[in-house]
């Protein structure tokens, strides 16, 4: 599999996902689109759009587009894009009106050294395009970093459960969260808020955090030592279709694998897999980040890739070399710092 090939692999939507757009006709803004998830969830709605017939819809997506290239790698696929300081109001108060909104902006990595911008960009980023898109349904990325530690042998934290975010990154998540629930009471803005853990590329993510420690022979820290991952196009389908989700209060889903993964297997997977054995440091603690999964499965059904295809995925392409983004999640942090 090549990087054009990945592309077209994560952003591919199903039948779901299109009835989902020709339930919520009209154009949809999606800010904060040049992250790592951005643009293949630009790419499904657009392919979601056109599939769904009917009126003409636009797909915008706003970011500061650091990257000139996936800029127009989505314009030559029918996607709009524009630059926006989603921090400027005047600037936000000038994007297109749109009644679909997916909001995918925010800031976790650096907080440690300027928690400041983390706030902005968790928590009043999020107001402001609340504010400006009040009359439309909105779907916002969170994760799942709002929740406390959980027993590993409780399946991990339920949409029901009271918040819990460990340290300043999860906090103004949160944070996020609280500022359209305000929408919805004072405006009756309709949202789904989508606490996501953690989305599986072939170029970032936990399983090539594991597998590319293995085959280069780097320790594996056991701090945290379970984990939940799901695929980032079955993240995105289950993002666009909640845009039918939307409500007032807001809908609340965690999105993310339905089982709870053990590090020490899926790195001795990958030791066997390339004839490496892994090295470990430390031993898996009682507790862990982990959500679950019950409500997304009953509400949109399964993920469609196993885990059994991604793992092989990730291990062909760490094998060829394939490129990365060199960005680690971090999954192994037990305090909040990131």
């Amino acid at each position: 599999m090549n990087e054009a090939e990945l592309e077209d692999l994560l952003s591919a939507p199903r039948d779901a996902t299109v009835a989902a757009l020709r339930a919520c006709p009209g154009d949809i803004v999606i800010l904060g689109a040049g992250g790592k998830m951005g643009p293949s969830l630009s790419r499904m709605a657009r392919r979601a759009a056109d599939a769904a017939g009917g009126a003409i819809c636009r797909v915008i997506a706003v970011s500061r587009w650091s990257s000139e290239a996936a800029q127009r790698a989505l314009n030559g696929v029918g996607v709009e894009t524009i630059r926006c300081d989603l921090l400027d109001r005047s600037a936000v108060d000038a994007l297109p009106e749109a009644p679909n909104v997916i909001f995918m902006a925010g800031q976790k990595f650096g907080t440690t050294g300027a928690p400041a911008m983390t706030w902005g960009m968790n928590t009043l980023v999020p107001a402001i395009c609340a504010e400006r898109y009040a009359e439309s349904r909105i779907v916002a990325f969170s994760t799942g970093n709002v929740y406390p530690l959980t027993p590993v042998e409780s399946g991990g934290a339920r949409e029901t459960d009271s918040p819990g975010p460990v340290g300043e990154y999860a906090a103004s998540c949160l944070g996020r969260e609280r500022m359209l629930e305000l929408f919805a009471e004072r405006r009756g803005t309709r949202s789904a808020i989508v606490r996501l853990n953690y989305a599986i590329d072939l170029r970032y993510g936990v399983l090539v955090d594991i597998a590319t420690r293995v085959f280069n022979g780097d320790e594996i820290s056991l701090a945290m030592g379970h984990v939940n991952v799901i695929w980032q196009g079955d993240a995105n389908r289950v993002a666009i279709e909640c845009l039918a989700h939307a409500s007032s209060p807001p809908f609340v889903v965690n999105v993310t694998g339905t089982t709870t993964l053990s590090v020490r297997a899926l790195a001795s997977w990958f030791g066997n897999r390339f004839g490496r054995p892994p090295r470990f440091a430390g031993t898996e603690g009682r507790d862990a980040l982990l959500s679950n999964a019950s409500q997304m499965a009953a509400t949109f059904g399964e993920p469609e890739v196993n885990l059994s295809r991604m793992q092989e995925w990730v291990a062909d392409w760490v094998e060829w070399g394939g490129p990365l983004l060199g960005k680690p999640t971090k999954f192994e942090a037990r305090d909040g710092r990131f």
